[in-house]
Order: C-alpha cells, then structure tokens, then sequence
C-alpha cells in the first residue's frame, strides 16, 4: 500500500477516529492531538499492515492505546461513548432534534454509572455496531465475556435509569 492509499485511508477514517477520541476524552484540542497521533503511528507501520478489511478496528485500537496511555499518565479513569450520527434523510423538526441531544445526553450521564468493562461492551456493541465477535477481538477477550458483559450493562443501565427517574429505552 502506498502513500496514495494511506491519503485515502486518512480521509476515509479521520473523521471516524477524531470522533471516537473526543466522546471518550471530551476535549476538542486533545482530541485532535490524539487523532493525528493516531494517523502518525498508522502512517509508521502501513506498509506491514496487511488486512485492509481491518483498518477501521487496527486504527481505532491504536487510538484507544493512546487514549489509554494518556488516562494511565493522568491517572484518570473516565469513558464516554462513542455514538452514530443518525443518518436520517428525512427532516427533523427542531423538537426532533432536541429531545434526541437529551436523551444521549441521559445516557451519557447513566453509562457513567457503569463500570469500564460494562462500558466498553455497551459501545461497542450497542452504539458503534460491532459484532460479538469483533468486540471480544478489539478488547482482548472471550466472545462469551463481551456477550455477559453486555447482557450485565444492559440490565445496570436498566437500574440507573429506574433509579434516576429516566424512561429506558430497550432499544440501544
């Protein structure tokens, strides 16, 4: 794969990327920091990178990393979730538009309620759409484990939003 290839690989993803490292860090500038280093690190090893079907999981493994290693500096826990922009090619009403941006920011506020490995779970699966399989690949464990742990997030995502007066939605 040449630079050409990279060019295109950098403009397919860098705006999937940045948006992963901002909801998991919150913060534009750090984000963008972290994403070029994301891109960076990719650039230094694309010409072993084998597996193009891969791409989007090899770079956001390498962005987690990075996330990762700032938090572990820092001495910070902390994860948000990454979520889809809805693709709708019908027109929202401007309601339409502010009852979803309250009800992620609702779950934003119940998932920091879950555990990290709850949490990953729920946004691998549930919000950024992988499959069982390509969750327990991206974390490092069983299939099994991503399937429990998703089942457990779900059911304490349930009891957050119980106890916090919320209306659950099953549909994450």
């Amino acid at each position: 794969m040449d630079k050409l290839s990279f060019q295109h690989l950098y403009q397919t993803h860098n705006d999937a990327i940045y948006q992963y490292i901002f909801y998991l860090m919150q913060h534009k500038e750090l984000a963008e920091d972290l994403t070029q280093e994301t891109f960076y690190r990719a650039f230094k090893q694309f010409a072993t990178f084998r597996e193009e079907a891969e791409i989007k999981t090899w770079l956001k493994r390498i962005a987690r990393n990075l996330v990762y290693d700032h938090f572990r500096r820092k001495q910070i826990v902390k994860f948000i979730p990454f979520v889809h922009v809805d693709e709708r090619v019908e027109k929202e009403t401007p309601s339409d538009i502010l009852e979803r941006g309250q009800a992620v920011a609702t779950l934003y506020e119940a998932l920091k309620g879950l555990k990290l490995s709850y949490r990953e779970a729920i946004v691998l699966r549930k919000i950024d759409g992988l499959s069982v399989k390509e969750a327990a690949a991206f974390l490092g464990c069983t299939e099994k484990q991503v399937t429990n742990n998703t089942a457990r997030a779900l059911k304490a995502l349930q009891k957050i939003y119980e106890e916090r007066g919320y209306t659950y939605v099953t549909e994450l």
